[in-house]
């Protein structure tokens, strides 16, 4: 058998005007594969600074930076199918070139290496690193050399980075969808494992569950909603105001479903030394209403889009169902915020270890949280109660009688207050296992 020496002497010794040509377009496809390359690099490590710098200049270079800057979307599908297909081209050439001139025989090895392993170095070396490490080091200048070809390379294949954008697209939006289909319970549960705090990990999952949450579960039913009737004489409202205690009181007509606006108590302050029959009502705001099944993510961007703090949730009839105000959302998400008139409104006391005191108004979102329940864990047996009052009508189908008892999952509920139009107080009493044992058997 020839030592490979030799069959490469005899190689070279048999070169023909068809492998000249071949080696010729070879070393072209190389320059224009680095070239391709270095072009990437230098549009995109194109500082702010340096676009401005060659923006001032006004010649053929800002023009063509002007132009490339209009077509981003196109640039990156252009070189890659360019860098593609010269690659390619390369690789079918030298590999041609390869078997042409040198007759491996039975030594496979040396064929493997001079087609697989040393194209495969040069392309790498020649037409991506050296050329990137060039044009990364001044890119400014490089960018002048390559702007116009990019701006060619553009136009030769834009059918084809349609094609290929288009397809890019298409898998965006199935992946977008994908990832829409992400349960919150699947981010909670991920939150589980960061390394972040206690506290911190319950404020991200509060953030995460606002989309969980209507505005019916945290708003303020009407029933506990403070409203100035818009007939008020203007002492009348003042003394409405002061027993109150609110910044933001709802004005209405005739009945609290025909709301008016809303009475911000800062624009009276100039006003206190009139007389009873000034005309207060032409310091009346807008209102804004939302319905009932808002989320409150969604609320909680309006708010901050139309800097607002307080909403009037209506029903499905246009009833006013009760207000919303911006704190209610951030209670939701750092816990209660307590001020000056929250002490007056406990929805709960201790009893003991197993056993509170509940306002029947207390919501069920509010009763999960004490509890440290998921929001969910009524969803079963609560209809369309929003309170604890109405998770037991729900059950009952009545006002139950004062000290009538229901169980419920691990809870029993005994009725301590009610009247003929709702109920007032709940013992809730959390039920051991042993008390489940004994029930079960």
């Amino acid at each position: 058998m020839e030592p490979p020496s030799y069959a490469l002497s005899i190689a070279f010794s048999t070169l023909n005007s068809g492998h000249l040509i071949g080696l010729v377009l070879l070393l072209a496809l190389i320059f224009m594969s680095a070239l391709t390359s270095g072009s990437e690099t230098a549009f995109f490590s194109l500082s702010p600074q340096n676009i401005d710098e060659i923006k001032k200049h006004k010649n053929k270079t800002s023009d063509y930076l002007n132009q490339l800057l209009e077509k981003q979307d196109y640039l990156l599908a252009t070189i890659l199918i360019f860098n593609n297909f010269i690659n390619i081209a390369i690789i079918l050439i030298s590999t041609y070139l390869t078997h042409s001139l040198v007759d491996f025989g039975e030594n496979v090895l040396l064929g493997f290496i001079i087609e697989v392993v040393v194209i495969t170095f040069i392309i790498v070396l020649f037409c991506e690193v050296i050329p990137k490490i060039l044009t990364a080091s001044n890119p400014v200048s490089a960018f002048r050399i390559i702007a116009k070809p990019l701006l060619i390379m553009i136009k030769i294949v834009k059918p084809l980075s349609r094609v290929l954008m288009g397809t890019t697209s298409l898998l965006n939006k199935k992946f977008s969808q994908r990832k829409s289909n992400v349960s919150i319970d699947d981010l909670s549960e991920a939150i589980d494992f960061t390394d972040k705090s206690i506290a911190d990990k319950k404020i991200l999952k509060s953030i995460v569950e606002l989309t969980n949450i209507d505005v019916k579960d945290i708003m303020r039913p009407r029933i506990d909603v403070y409203a100035a009737d818009i007939e008020f004489d203007f002492k009348e409202l003042l003394t409405f105001v002061v027993d109150c205690g609110y910044s933001r009181i709802p004005v209405y007509e005739k009945n609290f479903d025909n709301i008016k606006g809303l009475l911000f108590v800062k624009d009276l302050l100039p006003c206190l030394s009139k007389n009873e029959n000034f005309g207060w009502q032409s310091l009346i705001r807008e209102a804004y209403f939302v319905p009932e099944n808002k989320k409150i993510n969604d609320l909680l961007k309006e708010f901050q889009q139309k800097s607002i703090h307080m909403a009037v949730v209506v029903d499905e009839y246009g009833g006013t169902s009760g207000i919303i105000t911006l704190e209610d959302i951030l209670e939701e998400i750092v816990g209660e915020i307590s001020d000056e008139n929250d002490e007056s409104q406990k929805l709960f006391t201790k009893l003991n270890q197993n056993t509170y005191l509940f306002e029947g108004k207390t919501s069920l979102n509010d009763f999960c949280k004490i509890m440290n329940l998921d929001n969910d864990y009524f969803d079963e047996t609560n209809g369309d109660a929003e309170t604890l009052a109405g998770l037991i009508l729900e059950i009952c189908g009545e006002i139950p009688e004062g000290g009538e008892e229901i169980e419920l999952k691990q809870f029993g509920l005994k009725i301590e207050s009610s009247d003929a139009k709702r109920i007032k107080e709940i013992k809730v009493t959390v039920k051991s296992q042993n008390d489940d044992s004994k029930n079960d058997s």
